[in-house]
This record gives C-alpha cells, sequence and structure tokens, in this order.
C-alpha cells in the first residue's frame, strides 16, 4: 500500500508540474521490460527443454495446493475474462495515429502487430514456464504472497541482481502505464465539461496549462481505492476489467451502428469484425461481472449508474440555468432612482467609517443599522451619534445619514439584520437595496481562524434569502503587518 501511495503521489506531482512526456524517457524503461522477461523467457525455455520439461529452479517456488475441481466451462469463461484484460492499452495505439510519422496507418499497423506479438510471446512464454516449474498464483495480502512474476524470475535466474532490475522494470512499466490515465482522464472530463456534464471547473487549464482539477481528481479517487483495497491489485481487477469491457462493448457496438449507417457491401466486413468483438467483450463483460459480483464488481455495477445518474442531474442544472439566463431581448433602460444603501455597523471603528464613506458616494439615502442585544457590550452609536456623524454631514452639505438601532431579545444578530433589508426591499418596489458589508482583509489566512468571520454569513445568508434587487457590495479594509 506505502508503495502505490508513493508511487501515485509522484505520478500525479509530475502531471500537476505539467512535464511533458519524454518519448526517450519512456521508450527506454519499455525496452528494458521486454528485454528483461524476454531473457527471463528464453532462459527458462532452454532450461526446460535441456531437462526434458522438468527444469530444476534456483529458487523453488512455494508448493500448490491441490485441485479442487475440473477445469469445466466456467473456469474457462473466466480465465477468458480475466484474460481480457492483458488486452488492454493496445487501444492507445488506436488514439495515437496523428502522431505517428508518415505514413501514419502503416505506422500504427506495424507498431500494433508489435504490441500483439510480444503480449502473445511474452503470456504463452509465462504459461508453458508456469506449468513446467509448478508455479501458482499466491493469494494477495497474505504472508509469503508473492507474484507469479516474481516466483518466475526467481525460479529461472534466482534472486541476484537481475531478479532485482527484472522487478524494477516490471514496477517502472507499471508506473507509466498508470501515467496514461493520467493523461487522458483530464481531457475526457475536459469534454464532458465543455458538454456541460461535469462542473466548468474541469474545462479550465491550470497555471502550467494542465487540467489540474482532473488530475487532481483521480489522483483522490486512486488514493481512496487503494486505501480501501489496502493495496491490493488483484482485488481491483474487477473493477479494472468490468470497466474496460464495458468500454470496448460500447466501443464496438458503436462501430457496428457506425457502419450500417453508412451502408454498402464494402463495410459489410467492417460490420460482422466489430460486431464479433461487441459480443466476446460482452460475453466477457457478463462473466466477469456474476464471477466477480462479490469480489468487489458489485461496487462498479453501482458507481456506474450513480455517475451517470450524476452526468444527467449536472446537464440538467446548467440547461435549466442556460435558459434562466439567456436572452436576445434589448437592454432595458433602469429609472435614474438612487439606490438605499444599508450599511451594518458594530462600534465605531475605522472599518465602519470605511463603509460608510463607500456608502456615502453610491447614494443620499443611507441607512446605518446597528444590532444590540441584551447581553451585548458594544456602545449605542446613537450616544455619539450628532458627534460622529450629524455634524459632519452637515458641514459638508450632505444628507445625514439614518441611523437604526435594532434590538434582539434573543441575541440574534443576522436575523433582525436581515428582516430589515427585505422590508425595505417590499416597501420600495422601484429601488434597488444596496448592501455595504465592511470587511477586514488580514494579512495570513490562518488569522480569520481567530475572527467571528460575520461578514461572510451575512453575505450568504442574504444572496440566500434577498430577492433581486437586494444587492451585497464587499468593502475591505486591509490590515497591514
Amino acid at each position: 500500500l506505502a508503495l502505490c501511495l508513493a508511487t501515485l503521489a509522484v505520478v500525479t506531482l509530475v502531471n500537476l508540474r505539467g512535464i511533458r512526456e519524454s518519448g526517450t524517457a519512456f521508450m527506454l524503461p519499455t525496452y528494458f521490460f521486454v528485454g528483461s522477461l524476454g531473457i527471463v523467457v528464453v532462459l527458462g525455455v532452454v532450461k526446460t527443454i535441456a531437462n526434458d520439461g522438468h527444469p530444476v529452479p534456483i529458487v523453488a517456488p512455494p508448493s500448490m495446493a491441490a485441485s479442487t475441481q475440473v477445469a469445466g466451462f466456467w473456469i474457462l469463461l473466466r480465465a477468458f475474462a480475466n484474460g481480457c484484460t492483458a488486452m488492454t492499452g493496445v487501444e492507445a495505439v488506436s488514439n495515437g495515429v496523428p502522431l505517428f510519422r508518415k505514413p501514419r496507418v502503416l505506422m500504427a499497423r506495424r507498431t500494433l502487430g508489435a504490441i500483439i506479438a510480444i503480449l502473445v510471446l511474452l503470456l504463452v512464454g509465462i504459461a508453458i514456464l508456469a506449468r513446467a516449474y509448478g508455479i501458482g498464483a499466491t493469494v494477495p495480502g497474505r504472508v509469503g504472497y508473492q507474484s507469479v512474476l516474481s516466483m518466475l524470475v526467481g525460479a529461472v535466474a534466482g534472486h541476484g541482481t537481475f531478479y532485482y532490475a527484472t522487478m524494477a522494470a516490471v514496477g517502472t512499466v507499471l508506473a507509466l502505464s498508470a501515467n496514461t490515465s493520467f493523461a487522458d482522464f483530464p481531457r475526457l472530463c475536459r469534454v464532458l465539461a465543455d458538454d456541460g456534464f461535469l462542473p466548468d471547473i474541469f474545462a479550465v487549464r491550470g497555471r502550467r496549462l494542465v487540467f489540474s482539477q482532473g488530475i487532481v481528481t483521480l489522483a483522490l479517487l486512486s488514493g481512496a481505492l487503494l486505501i480501501e483495497f489496502r493495496g491490493v491489485t488483484d482485488r481491483l481487477i474487477p473493477l479494472f476489467a468490468i470497466g474496460a469491457l464495458l468500454a470496448f462493448t460500447l466501443s464496438q457496438a458503436g462501430m457496428v451502428q457506425h457502419w450500417r449507417r453508412r451502408g454498402g457491401i464494402e463495410n459489410r466486413r467492417s460490420t460482422w469484425i466489430n460486431g464479433v468483438g461487441a459480443v466476446a467483450t460482452g460475453a466477457a463483460l457478463l462473466v466477469v461481472a456474476v464471477s466477480k459480483f462479490t469480489e468487489g464488481a458489485w461496487l462498479i455495477l453501482v458507481v456506474i449508474p450513480a455517475v451517470a445518474l450524476l452526468f444527467r442531474r449536472v446537464n440538467r442544472h446548467y440547461v435549466h440555468i442556460s435558459a434562466q439566463i439567456s436572452t436576445i431581448d434589448p437592454l432595458e433602460i433602469p429609472s435614474a432612482r438612487s439606490p438605499i444603501v444599508v450599511v451594518p455597523a458594530g462600534s465605531w471603528n475605522k472599518i465602519t467609517q470605511n463603509g460608510l464613506k463607500f456608502a456615502l458616494r453610491l447614494s443620499a439615502d443611507v441607512h446605518v443599522v446597528q444590532v444590540k442585544t441584551e447581553t451585548d457590550s458594544v456602545e449605542d452609536l446613537s450616544d455619539n451619534w450628532e458627534l460622529l456623524i450629524g455634524s459632519r454631514a452637515r458641514a459638508e452639505g450632505i444628507v445625514e445619514p439614518k441611523l437604526v438601532v435594532l434590538t434582539s431579545e434573543h441575541r440574534r444578530f443576522f436575523k433582525p439584520l436581515v428582516d430589515y433589508v427585505l422590508e425595505l426591499e417590499r416597501a420600495n418596489s422601484d429601488r434597488d437595496v444596496v448592501v455595504v458589508i465592511p470587511d477586514v482583509i488580514l494579512s495570513h489566512w490562518y488569522e480569520g481562524l481567530l475572527h467571528n468571520n460575520r461578514g461572510a454569513f451575512l453575505r450568504s445568508l442574504l444572496r440566500a434569502r434577498g430577492g433581486p434587487r437586494v444587492v451585497v457590495v464587499d468593502v475591505p479594509f486591509r490590515i497591514n503587518d
């Protein structure tokens, strides 16, 4: 689990940094992986032939338990379904055809053919050697667990330098294959966001020109799965298999529909090829879903409909918002009447003074509202109103702001203030009500934990309960170090 999470963290950080994939950096570990396993297979086959099919392992694998059932049709179906997951990844060639050098189609076909040939040779070679050396799978997560590849390399070449180099190559290639998801999942999220099925933030590139939200989301979900399954990847195979086989089935069925729409005799062959593929992957999907249901497959069968429902709800929200805000009507010129401005005030200080100055620049009709409770120790502004505001307003020749002192018997600060604003809105149907909220901007974010943040709560309440003519304006007052 620790190794899985560490690898996940490294892959996430690399992708968030926006480092471009280097062909050389990806090519060398892949060559080393194929070369080292190729050496193991060739060396093992040579030893098997030299010993009449019964080679002596350098490091003996654990003894296999006795068979408990005959390899019947159901076991063959499960083996076929699990083996289909080994083919995943070859579709990356089809997705990357435009990236090949010319002639692109020919080069892509050669690459795909090479990948399939390597896959077949490695799988067949490993199967032959596993039978020859008596290697069987051990239970993941238990003491003494080893992968089949680990036991095979140890049996053929021992636990020397070559063993550790080969296992390092396997781990590196697995990490590189995980990076494919970090390259494609954020792009998929961007497409869904552009179509209105995911939040807009998934379509926004970060400072490093990568889709940061998609990368972070994938990392968090992957980490949660790893922790839940304690890093035992065998337990995650049913989830992976169902997701991959479902995608294969849908894409093959979609191609069948595509060829049928195009019609013509020349497309019948393609229709049959994709039809057979859809049937094969669909059958494998059903087998995995049934056979692995109690081993975790139920989770993906629940998650996929839930995610699809989530997509529909998100899309419905965006459609609703778009219908509400879209218009082609010309601008309606509003009346020239100035708004009513409300300034919530506590004690008299520079913060209140700053908010009141801004309010007086907006309108001549300003209401300074102070809420007092029976346990509040804040001084009443009416005691010094004439000295602080009244005389100064008359001296400047402006309309004196109106002081409103509200009392709350149950130590409620927000309700009386919000009710007063809503009453002003109802009583003045032809004017906007602007609530100016003086707020403190601190030097450090953590200093906000030391304050009551009444301004933020008041803004939220007014936006939730206020009508279309209630406008909230934040007036910052910065505290310097």
